[in-house]
């Protein structure tokens, strides 16, 4: 059987919340394994200090509570900023906590073990969590920072620099595993009649709608880039050409089946895509340079179409 405490900290009052969903008490047993607690928040304290990042922050929370508390698992999450961080294997017996700070929600906890959690374990690592609330709250601050970073501020895609950062990172990983890659980049058809005749602003509504049109046909895991005017980027793991092109094909479709105005105006938009797939030993740039060819041949094919590796 397993079981589910549900709380909620609110640093600014200390109040604590605790919950069962299964029947409102709580099965009394070991008592806790902590011994020299201050100690311990000391120690975490100090650890917490060391990075910004905000998986790393967790996995050295995690890694202090699984050897003190006997944790199996502990996992994050920020809905709002579409955050889910997890270290560990989801056990049996698990208590969350919704935690916030001076009225700002600041994500949820969970932890899991294969044993039920006493009272005295549960204070405890109530405790412990005091350690993470200024590390926490400065990691997400900083993540968001970074986000920022990264991101076209038009259209909330990622930028030429997100680009870079995501070739050095998947390119390794796919040659290191063997596993394909591929990339689809993609071009807006005549765009520069919809900035001649509806302005800059009605070219920068054409753009937010393309991308979020985009975006409705990837998955999760996927990335998507604006390359720079009106051109985008996609890189997309574990995925081979042929799979690649059928995405390609989807997004095609959706953007010219797309309905758009513009001053009350309906606008037709198509694009044009190139689709490459990592060869052995290939650059980034290199990808990119095939995928630019090809969809130079796709414009040169009469646009609306996807010309693949």
């Amino acid at each position: 059987m397993s079981s589910t405490l549900g709380n909620t900290i609110d640093f600014d009052s200390a109040r604590l919340k605790l919950e069962t969903s299964a029947g409102g008490h709580r099965l009394a047993i070991p008592r806790p394994r902590i011994t020299d607690l201050p100690a311990l928040q000391r120690q975490l304290t100090q650890v917490l200090q060391t990075s910004l990042e905000l998986d790393r922050v967790l996995a050295l929370f995690f890694v202090q509570l699984a050897e003190h508390m006997g944790l199996d698992e502990l996992s994050f999450s920020h809905s709002a900023r579409d955050i889910l961080v997890q270290n560990g294997t989801p056990a049996t017996h698990r208590c969350s906590y919704r935690i916030t700070h001076s009225g700002e929600y600041l994500g949820d906890l969970q932890f899991s073990r294969t044993q039920r959690f006493s009272e005295a374990e549960l204070a405890q690592l109530e405790s412990l969590m005091g350690t993470l609330l200024y590390p926490l709250r400065n990691a997400l601050l900083y993540h968001e920072a970074m986000q920022r970073a990264l991101s076209d501020s038009l259209t909330g895609a990622g930028n030429r620099f997100a680009l870079r950062h995501a070739m050095e990172r998947e390119i390794p990983t796919a040659a290191r595993h063997g596993r394909p890659l591929a990339m689809i980049i993609i071009d807006i058809d005549y765009f520069k009649a919809i900035n001649d005749r509806y302005g800059h602003a009605g070219g920068d509504l054409a753009l937010q709608a393309v991308v979020k049109c985009m975006q409705g046909c990837l998955r999760s895991i996927d990335d998507l880039f604006r390359f720079g005017g009106e051109e985008f980027v996609v890189l997309l793991s574990d995925t081979d050409c042929h799979s690649a092109a059928l995405v390609a094909e989807r997004i095609r479709a959706a953007i010219e089946d797309m309905r758009f105005e513009i001053k009350a105006e309906p606008l037709r938009m198509t694009i044009s895509v190139g689709v490459a797939m990592l060869r052995n030993n290939e650059s980034g740039d290199a990808l990119l340079e095939r995928s630019d060819q090809l969809l130079y041949q796709a414009k040169q094919n009469g646009r609306n179409c996807v010309v693949c590796c």
